[in-house]
């Protein structure tokens, strides 16, 4: 059980999240040996203050939830976290400019990956699977892998169905071994967070983990 902790995100991304909720989730993550949270940027400054010398890894989004912000606006966003303390950034893919046939989403993923790496940072980027057909996960997942991405990561986990272990198999058939995926949306129990892990994950987003982990 102990190694599946260390795989989880716990995530809390609400539009109506509030300090003591954000306190309570960090606090719940140092309990359960969680691997990090996952927060909303304007409380990424809060969050690296409350975590203090945990170990807890900071996470944050990126032209979350639809990801169809102008590159500048997802840019300065990341920069901002990056001051602000996060260590790793989960970006949205821009399904809006891949499905009409431009290049620009490709371009966005690699000047992120850029910037994160420049900074010693970990980008990873949300494809939104229930928004893609299997060959478009298999396609978008070889784009962002190509453009720098260190992980793909599944769904923002507000747009329908979240993960699923035959995506995260097609991921993982999909890029090369050096990236890695984290598969989001919809794990309500622990078995199902293990066939994820078994499919090719290695990391879980969860905003629930601490209600199931023990089942």
């Amino acid at each position: 059980m102990e190694e599946l902790n260390q795989t989880i995100e716990l995530t809390n991304l609400k539009p109506d999240l509030k300090d003591a909720d954000l306190e309570s989730l960090i606090r719940k993550a140092v309990d359960f040996n969680f691997l990090g949270v996952c927060v909303p940027p304007f409380w990424v400054k809060k969050a690296r203050r409350d975590i203090g010398d945990s170990g807890l890894l900071l996470v944050t989004v990126a032209g979350f939830p639809l990801g169809y912000q102008k590159t500048e606006e997802k840019l300065t966003g990341i920069e901002n976290a990056i001051e602000d303390g996060a260590d790793e950034i989960d970006l949205v893919w821009n399904n809006s400019a891949f499905k009409s046939g431009m290049n620009w989403s490709k371009i966005e993923v690699a000047k992120a990956s850029g910037l994160c790496h420049e900074n010693g940072r970990i980008l990873k980027v949300i494809i939104e699977t229930c928004l893609l057909s299997e060959k478009e996960i298999a396609d978008v997942s070889r784009i962002c892998a190509d453009a720098g991405a260190d992980f793909i990561k599944t769904s923002t986990g507000l747009l329908g169905a979240g993960a699923k272990v035959e995506h995260i198999q097609l991921i993982r058939n999909s890029i090369p071994e050096k990236v890695a995926i984290k598969a989001s949306g919809g794990i309500n129990d622990a078995q199902f967070a293990r066939d994820l892990i078994r499919a090719g994950a290695s990391r879980i987003g969860s905003s629930s983990a601490d209600r199931w982990i023990n089942s």
